[in-house]
């Protein structure tokens, strides 16, 4: 189908009649189990929601808000752990915005409420202390658009955040993983607790993969034995760097700043296996 910002397509698994893949100019985007929303394909999402169900709540429903909404498979995920959630999820395309609601099964507003618009601009609009969890998921092709990883985005997603809540980042690299390890230094500079998750092999620099960045004020929630455990026996297993891990890790990078030249991956590069980890 045409969108605004090319095509997008809903192919079904030809051995699962209930799995679809939504492809955004032939790429990727969104898994989803028609029937069972708590279903996650992609790894790096079972990451993050592995991390949102560590997440306390204290009150009240559940409120996150996804930038890069696409097929909204997290926030249908997250809309049935925790019943009565209210979230906010943002797609540039205002086309794409309007099939996936009629394609899917998706929660109403206000449980969920979708919104075209450029995600730093939608983030502005949203009042502070509003969010337990803020998920970062912004593409543009196979990359994610340089002013959505800025030490000065990061800043709004952590006024958008109660305290004690977490941010998401998803972020895609290739050896020597250089954005990933600028990404967080970047989220380092605004949060006091930071971790990245991902599988082993990326993070020893060995293939191009996916990185979750975790940003926190909660002191507690990335030192949670149970969430390192419970990444480590997801279907394909991830670890948690944090703490002296993380610094190593993170190296001399330097956070991202809006008048920074973006970092460009070189894909030449014959990466040390045992970087980073």
């Amino acid at each position: 189908m045409p969108i605004a910002t090319g095509t997008a397509e809903v192919q079904r698994s030809p051995d699962d009649p209930d799995a679809v893949t939504l492809l955004v100019n032939g790429v990727p985007s969104s898994h989803l189990d028609l029937a069972d929303p708590e279903r996650l394909e992609f790894e790096y999402m079972q990451q993050m929601a592995a991390v949102l169900a560590h997440v306390p709540v204290p009150g009240g429903p559940f409120r996150a808000v996804h930038l890069g909404a696409a097929g909204c498979a997290l926030a249908r995920w997250a809309d049935a752990r925790f019943p009565g959630a209210r979230q906010v999820a943002v797609d540039l395309d205002p086309v794409l915005v309007a099939l996936v609601r009629e394609w899917f099964d998706l929660p109403r507003s206000p449980a969920l409420r979708l919104r075209a618009g450029e995600a730093r601009a939608e983030l502005a609009t949203l009042p502070g202390a509003s969010a337990d969890a803020v998920v970062r998921d912004v593409f543009a092709g196979d990359r994610t658009p340089p002013h959505v990883t800025t030490e000065e985005f990061t800043r709004d997603v952590a006024r958008v955040l109660r305290p004690g809540g977490v941010y998401l980042a998803n972020c895609a690299d290739r050896p020597p993983l250089a954005l990933a390890r600028a990404e967080a230094a970047t989220a380092a500079a605004v949060f006091a607790h930071v971790g990245v998750v991902a599988e082993p092999a990326v993070l020893r620099g060995r293939r191009y993969g996916n990185l979750v960045v975790v940003g926190t004020d909660d002191p507690d929630l990335l030192d949670d034995a149970g969430l390192a455990r419970q990444l480590r026996t997801l279907p394909v297993p991830a670890r948690l760097l944090t703490g002296d891990e993380l610094r190593v890790f993170t190296g001399r990078a330097a956070p991202l700043r809006d008048a920074a030249p973006e970092i460009e991956p070189d894909p030449d590069v014959d990466p040390d296996p045992d970087a980073g980890a």
